[in-house]
């Protein structure tokens, strides 16, 4: 639904004109609607991503504004890939990483400043990865270029107001960087927002269950297991690492 489009809507249902609410402030609301929906979920599949990107010898650490280079977005005639974009989404989560012979093993922080300490110059292939700040970190530190592939979960458009980042104005004829089915929760939010701005206490209340309602039966719908993945109950794969490894887990015993 175009910008436009929502505003219209929202003034139909709750009966009010532009005198009443004006253009900014509308914007406002869809916009807060927009990221109360797009934060809820920090895996909705619709921001999937596969990129690739590049390591430089002797550098261990790369923002996920760098890992995140690669992606290509073309939203509403605007595509927002390369130097010449508005601005990149950039990616919002890494879910893996892996080379061309193997896939790198997430590891706390922690782990890592036992394994590889401060005064460690060890350099290689990377193989195992954490993050921090919004900082991939490779371990051991990469001694050549690699192609590192990562998978994982991109920013939004930014929709519905404040687009200093992405675009010089928003336009009416812009669409919201959701699925189709999400335009009525978030006209229903914005209509929350109307509903209190005109002091109408109850019938503000009333589309914010609305909304949230609509909200957990589209997440049902987006996140539900995907039909070749069976869920499995008491899966006896204790960690991805051991899932490529021909080594056997260590015996346990009776009180671990």
């Amino acid at each position: 639904m175009q910008l436009s489009a929502m505003r219209d809507y929202v003034r139909n249902v709750v009966d009010i004109d532009s005198t009443d609410v004006g253009d900014a402030t509308l914007n406002t609301f869809i916009r807060e609607g927009y990221n109360a929906i797009v934060y809820s979920e920090k895996r909705w599949p619709f921001y999937e991503t596969a990129i690739t990107f590049s390591t430089v010898a002797s550098t261990k650490d790369y923002t996920l504004d760098t890992a995140g280079a690669g992606i290509s977005v073309a939203h509403d005639g605007v595509t927002f890939s390369g130097a010449s974009a508005p601005k990149t989404p950039g990616l919002r989560e890494i879910a893996s990483l892996k080379t061309d012979d193997h896939v790198l093993e997430y590891i706390g922080y922690d782990d890592a400043d036992v394994m590889y300490p401060l005064d460690s110059n060890t350099t290689g292939e990377p193989w195992f990865w954490t993050v921090w700040n919004d900082t991939v970190r490779l371990y051991p530190t990469p001694n050549a270029v690699y192609t590192i592939s990562v998978r994982g979960y991109r920013n939004s458009i930014e929709y519905g107001g404040n687009t200093v980042l992405y675009r010089a104005a928003i336009a009416d004829a812009d669409t919201v960087d959701l699925p189709d089915p999400f335009n009525p929760v978030l006209a229903s939010y914005a209509i929350h927002r109307t509903y209190q701005q005109q002091e109408d206490a109850g019938m503000a209340s009333q589309y914010y269950a609305q909304f949230v309602n609509e909200l957990d039966n589209l997440r049902a719908r987006f996140e539900d297991a995907p039909a070749p993945q069976p869920i499995l109950l008491n899966n006896r794969r204790v960690s991805r690492w051991r899932s490529q490894s021909w080594m056997p887990a260590r015996l346990r015993y009776s009180w671990e």
